[in-house]
């Protein structure tokens, strides 16, 4: 008859329920770390997933077991053509003891910018000069009160031609470092200029990146929870690819494994590292491009290890949260894999 297990581990986490459909392609962040800076920056930037490699480089952890030496490293590319900064947000604390907005000031953007922005429906406000005009001086005037500024910022899809998009993500992005005067003087140099990820993040840090991930549709519970099958001699079970007990209504657990939709979930990764930002794609492009994306154009982070998400899937890059070691270089790379992805 064989041995029978009479007891499991509970299957599936609480944590990440509900396991239901993101809400939108490009998440943006719930909480922003605090950043120890004298100078003002954008804490996040937007990158689209380009697909893995891999490299060689010198390990440069002091507390890794190969500290020092050559090892190898998978790795995956994003590709992060400039944003353009466009707004102004100043949040003040409201009625309720919770941040509020307190008004927008809009940069002046050209007509085919305005253009796409308008489709997004991002703000009802019209702009013109003078009212912008007065917007500055309310934020000028209420410095004091101002919890934090963000930016509302614009991708620019159209010089990805892969991605087969024209209009543009719009994000809110927070700014740390400084003080508030320092943030807003900051802010209003680059509104409406192209930023460049180099002006965000440098080589060797870690960041958080936050995404939706690959969606696998409607499944069952041995693969969405990894329930083991039952034994093929319980013939009277009407199938084996199904949960046992549900147990007591009453018991503990605040759920059972159920079948339902898996994937295409809302998830952040913490302290994925940069190992180098580079402008120039020969560096990057194996022969014949990546699969199911093409050639890389704009500048390209490679990032350690493994991300989240479809190839060419927006992902929203922030600064570490609680970052569990601070980098102080950039290792030493000594070889990247640019042979064909294709056979």
């Amino acid at each position: 008859m064989g041995h029978r297990k009479l007891a499991s581990p509970r299957r599936g986490s609480a944590g990440v329920r509900p396991r239901k459909r993101a809400s939108e392609i490009l998440p943006t962040p719930r909480s922003w770390p605090t950043i120890q800076s004298n100078e003002p920056k954008l804490l996040g930037f937007v990158g689209y997933k380009v697909g893995m490699t891999h490299i060689f480089m010198i390990d440069d952890k002091p507390t890794s077991p190969n500290y020092g030496k050559e090892i190898y490293v998978p790795v995956s590319i994003v590709e992060t053509p400039p944003v353009i900064p466009l707004a102004i947000r100043a949040y003040v604390m409201g009625p309720k003891g919770e941040p509020t907005t307190l008004t927008e000031y809009w940069a002046d953007l050209s007509e085919d910018l305005l253009k796409l922005i308008q489709q997004r429906k991002v703000t009802r406000l019209k702009i013109d000069k003078e009212r912008m005009k007065g917007k500055l001086e309310e934020i000028n005037n209420k410095l004091n009160d101002i919890l934090y500024l963000r930016v509302l910022v614009a991708t620019q899809p159209k010089l990805v031609p892969s991605l087969g998009k024209k209009k543009p993500e719009i994000i809110e992005v927070q700014v740390g470092g400084g003080d508030i005067k320092a943030q807003l003087n900051y802010v209003l140099n680059i509104l409406g200029k192209p930023l460049s990820v180099k002006d965000v993040f440098k080589e060797g840090q870690l960041i958080d990146i936050i995404g939706v991930t690959k969606g696998k549709g409607f499944q069952g519970v041995i693969k969405r929870y990894s329930v083991v099958e039952l034994p093929r001699w319980h013939k009277h079970r009407k199938g084996s690819r199904k949960i046992g007990t549900r147990g007591p209504s009453f018991s503990t657990p605040s759920y059972v494994p159920q079948p339902g939709q898996m994937g295409f979930h809302r998830r952040t990764e913490y302290n994925k590292r940069i190992i180098k930002i580079s402008d120039d794609p020969n560096e990057i492009n194996p022969k014949g491009g990546f699969v199911n994306y093409g050639i890389v154009r704009n500048t390209f982070l490679i990032i350690e290890g493994s991300i989240i998400g479809a190839k060419k899937r927006p992902l929203f890059l922030r600064y570490p949260i609680r970052p569990n070691w601070i980098p102080q270089t950039a290792p030493k790379i000594t070889y990247v894999n640019l042979y064909s992805q294709q056979g």
